[in-house]
C-alpha cells in the first residue's frame, strides 16, 4: 500500500539576472495510474511571488491559496507589497506549525519571485518547514535528480532570462524522459521586475523542448 501511495513529478525553480524562472511537469500520478495529465504545479500567490509544489496535490493546492490570502491580508494591513522574503518565511510557519502538530503537509516546495529591491530569488522546503535561500536553482520531486544534473552542467551567473527559461526547459525535458511520474508536458512561469508574474505560451516552450 505504501509503494502505491507514492507520487511523483518534477519542478525547477533558476535564479537569473533579472528573473526567476519555474517549471513543472504537468503528470499527477498514483502509483502507477496517471491520475490527471492536466495539472497545474506553478502557482501564482501575488503578481511578484509564485509557488511550485510536489508531492500530495491537495496539501500544495492548500497552501497556495492559504498563503495568497495571506499576502492579500499583509497588503490591505500595511499598504505595502510584500516580498518574497515575507512570503517564504510565513510559509515555513505554516509547515513547521503542521509538521510539530504531527500532521505535516506532504510537499516539497520551490516559492521564488522578488525581493524587496525587486531582486529575484527562490527559496526551497520541505515538509518539516525549513526555508533555505537558493543562489542559483533548485529541483524537487521524483525526477529532481535528473534535472539537477542538467542545471549543475549547465548554470551559468548572470544569465539572461532567455538562457535561464533555455535551462529550465532542458532540465524538466531530461526528468520527463526518464522519469516515469513525469510528464505530458510543462508549465513555465517567469517573475521579472518589468512584468511580474507571467506564463510562456504552450508553442514557445515546445519549440524550445523541440531543440534538446
Amino acid at each position: 500500500m505504501e509503494e502505491q501511495q507514492r507520487k511523483g513529478t518534477t519542478t525547477v525553480g533558476v535564479v537569473c539576472k533579472d528573473a526567476v524562472v519555474l517549471a513543472a511537469d504537468k503528470r499527477a500520478s498514483m502509483g502507477y495510474l496517471i491520475a490527471s495529465k492536466d495539472v497545474e504545479k506553478v502557482l501564482k500567490i501575488t503578481d511578484r511571488i509564485a509557488l511550485t509544489i510536489a508531492g500530495m496535490a491537495s496539501d500544495g493546492q492548500m497552501l497556495a491559496k492559504l498563503l495568497a490570502a495571506e499576502m492579500e491580508l499583509y497588503r490591505m494591513n500595511t499598504g505595502s507589497i510584500p516580498s518574497l522574503s515575507v512570503a517564504a518565511n510565513l510559509l515555513a510557519n505554516i509547515v513547521f506549525e503542521k509538521y510539530k502538530a504531527y500532521v505535516p503537509y506532504m510537499v516539497q516546495l520551490i516559492i521564488g519571485g522578488l525581493e524587496d529591491k525587486d531582486e529575484p530569488a527562490i527559496y526551497s522546503l520541505d515538509m518539516g518547514g525549513s526555508i533555505i535561500r537558493e543562489k542559483q536553482f533548485y529541483s524537487t520531486g521524483s525526477g529532481s535528480p535528473v534535472a539537477f544534473g542538467v542545471l549543475e552542467d549547465n548554470y551559468k551567473d548572470n544569465m539572461t532570462v532567455e538562457q535561464a527559461i533555455d535551462l529550465a526547459v532542458r532540465a524538466l525535458s531530461a526528468a520527463l524522459k526518464r522519469d516515469c511520474a513525469t510528464g505530458d508536458g510543462m508549465d513555465v512561469i517567469v517573475i521579472d521586475r518589468k512584468s511580474g508574474f507571467r506564463r510562456l505560451e504552450k508553442e514557445k516552450i515546445m519549440s524550445i523542448a523541440k531543440l534538446k
